[in-house]
């Protein structure tokens, strides 16, 4: 898909930057699809199944239902592993300020997640430090904090641990696949647009949110100076990261000058390219927001509203409704196919499955054992629904997407 232009306002791009909007777009598809209007039909009498997979795979992973944040610090405890933990207390050695120490671990979590789409199905990444090897989102983790940790992305060679904007600016993409450790018979997918998604960031590292720092991590700064009484909103997390780093998502759709970034037409809402038929979704965006969240916990901050936030529009948790018959393609020949992230087939898919987790949610809190206050939907997403989702997919296809996805390392 090539750049282009809709019409609206400023006002407009705010509206669908919004949680709320996600929720609402989402849930005019999912009564799209109820009343035939999609690809795909939608069982509802399955969702009971769905829940209790999502119990079980919860209370097997979680007996304690001590569950953390579904974010990109789970991936780095992989092998059961505390290597964040090994990482702060260097910090503290090094005598890192607090705020310090929230930069440097937001620039990790930062160029992380901007790397972690899908890996691909033959790719895996051995971990020098204890022998394991590892494939998928844990890999890319574990090969994107060993990276950090070596100085990969800092431009000062007496600390390793930063992100600099000039280091970013001039890195290649021979220097992702060393650092992925990328040979003939280990490919991973969309190397490319992972090292383009780098050096936009870096041009955008003199954005306000980045309070000048010419660091991802000038983040936490902004948030910080954003609370109040050591309280911060979760959708202030959610705009700080949309408009630090709106504008490099590649390939997307322009409002009034704005990169809209992960917002799709759909024409389920309608075939003509307007504002009203934009199904947002910023499925990285507040998987980062979620990732940020820790930090400014671990410093002693509390998170307000983190379920204004939704769940996450990926494979996982869409391929969670799939092979558990919620939803099924009306035309079976599809599944066939190979898909654009911006197909109406994939675009469906996404909405659809936003809009069922919140469904999942209101039917896990009818059980006592799980009260809403002590339960937003980002520890179903962890407890929860991503690992049954990846749990099926291993069941079903050895681990593989539901669809055949053409990633260009941005979206999935």
């Amino acid at each position: 898909m090539t750049d282009s232009k809709i019409s609206g306002s400023l006002e407009d791009v705010q509206k669908l930057r919004h949680p709320r909007t996600i929720r609402e777009r989402c849930q005019l598809v999912l009564q799209k699809a109820l009343e035939g209007g999609t690809g795909f039909s939608v069982d509802l009498d399955a969702m009971s199944d769905v829940v209790a997979k999502v119990k079980e795979v919860t209370t097997r992973q979680y007996p304690d239902f001590k569950v953390p944040f579904h974010s990109r610090w789970r991936h780095f405890e992989a092998g059961g592993h505390d290597r964040v933990g090994e990482l702060r207390s260097k910090f503290q050695e090094m005598g890192m300020s607090s705020e310090d120490q929230g930069v440097a671990l937001l620039d990790l979590a930062i160029v992380s997640v901007l790397l972690d789409a899908g890996a691909g199905p033959d790719w895996e990444y051995k971990d020098s430090t204890h022998g394991e090897s590892y494939n998928r989102s844990e890999g890319l983790a574990i090969a994107s904090f060993d990276m950090f940790v070596a100085g990969a992305f800092s431009n000062e060679s007496e600390n390793p641990y930063r992100v600099d904007q000039e280091k970013l600016l001039n890195f290649t993409v021979e220097e992702l696949k060393s650092g992925f450790k990328v040979r003939k018979g280990n490919p991973l997918v969309g190397l490319e647009g992972r090292t383009e998604l780098l050096v936009s960031l870096a041009k955008d590292l003199d954005l306000p949110q980045f309070e000048g720092q010419k660091r991802p991590g000038g983040i936490y700064s902004y948030l910080v100076k954003k609370s109040s009484e050591k309280r911060v909103s979760a959708v202030d997390i959610l705009t700080a990261v949309q408009e630090g780093l709106g504008g490099i998502w590649p390939g997307r759709f322009f409002m009034n000058g704005v990169n809209l970034g992960d917002i799709w037409p759909c024409s389920a809402l309608g075939e003509s390219k307007s504002v009203d038929n934009l199904v947002p979704f910023h499925k990285l965006s507040q998987w980062l927001s979620y990732s940020l969240m820790e930090p400014l916990e671990w410093a002693g901050y509390e998170i307000d509203g983190i379920d204004e936030l939704t769940g996450l529009a990926e494979y996982r948790n869409g391929g969670l409704f799939l092979d558990m018959g919620v939803l099924k393609l009306r035309n079976p020949n599809e599944i066939e196919d190979e898909f654009e992230p911006s197909s109406q087939r994939i675009i469906e898919w996404r909405a659809l499955t936003i809009a069922l987790l919140d469904r999942v949610a209101e039917i896990w809190y009818q059980d006592a054992r799980f009260p809403k206050n002590e339960w937003p939907l980002v520890k179903i997403l962890e407890g929860g629904t991503w690992t049954a989702g990846r749990e099926l997919a291993a069941e079903k296809r050895g681990g593989l997407q539901p669809f055949q996805l053409k990633s260009d390392g941005t979206v999935f």
